[in-house]
């Protein structure tokens, strides 16, 4: 059988899916026809229905539920690995509703922390995440939303972190932070999907297995070819949640829906459960 699926370049999800789309563990007869693809773009993939398997933003989750079920494993979830919004000065937050800002993608979980934490926050445009740092430096916009390893690498480039929405997140719900996860469409066997769950896992063991290498799979695919950095970025964004959600897992994401919700954010009627 074969299932098409999507994660993006960057390398905790390269880490993750090394195993299973490069013949290094057993799939149980499953081929994973797989493209590469930043987030904003799978998020709107997902929308549309594009494919059977994919990473996307947790913000883009509460809108497609009723389509795709969410997997227990390949999750980013966290402790200090939320967005951060950055400037070349400091800036006073109380006038944020000025700032031009850059954003990764309107779906994304990163926007979707922003716009719970400064409602006012209204003068938002879409870049590539990997094109954000660069825009705020050439003073196209007053700040921007950085995501992935834009958070080891801001302050390398004269940018100065405004507020990291990952605290924010962390001290209002005492919650873990949902970034992104990995979901599978509802119309496809649920033993089928229990199978996908299960090489997700392995793969994930495969790759821990051998670290701290990096495979030529992950460092050829990295917006940041420093080996440091992609180490960084593996140890902050792969970790327990990865694995399995587990039950802190599921709570911080039923967090992050119920605030939503109560921002007028999700209007659709959720599914008796958001897992195949």
């Amino acid at each position: 059988m074969k299932l098409t699926l999507g994660f993006s370049p960057c390398p905790n999800d390269t880490f993750i899916f090394d195993a299973m789309v490069n013949g290094k563990i057993d799939t149980h007869g499953i081929t994973f026809d797989y493209v590469m693809e930043d987030v904003e773009t799978l998020n709107q993939w997902a929308e549309a229905g594009k494919l059977d398997i994919t990473k996307l933003s947790y913000s883009t989750f509460l809108r497609v539920v009723n389509n795709y079920a969410l997997l227990h494993s390949g999750s980013a979830l966290g402790e200090g690995v939320g967005p951060l919004l950055v400037a070349k000065k400091q800036l006073d937050m109380t006038r944020i509703a000025e700032y031009k800002i850059a954003i990764p993608g309107a779906k994304t979980t990163a926007n979707l922390l922003l716009t719970l934490a400064f409602p006012d926050a209204k003068k938002k445009t879409e870049l590539v995440f990997s094109d954000i740092e660069q825009a705020v430096l050439d003073g196209t916009y007053d700040a921007g939303l950085i995501i992935h390893e834009g958070r080891f690498t801001y302050q390398n480039k004269g940018l100065v972190k405004l507020i990291d929405l990952g605290d924010w997140w962390e001290q209002t719900t005492h919650a873990a932070i949902p970034l992104g996860g990995i979901v599978i469409k509802r119309n496809l066997d649920r033993e089928l999907c229990a199978t996908v769950d299960k090489i997700i896992k392995e793969s994930l063991a495969y790759s821990w297995k051998h670290y701290p290498e990096l495979t030529e799979f992950i460092t050829c695919n990295a917006q940041e070819m420093q080996e440091e950095v992609m180490r960084q970025h593996i140890n902050l964004y792969v970790n327990k949640y990865s694995d399995d959600l587990g039950e802190t897992g599921r709570n911080a994401i039923n967090m992050l829906f119920d605030k939503a919700q109560k921002a007028g954010l999700l209007t659709k009627q959720l599914p008796e459960s958001v897992f195949y």
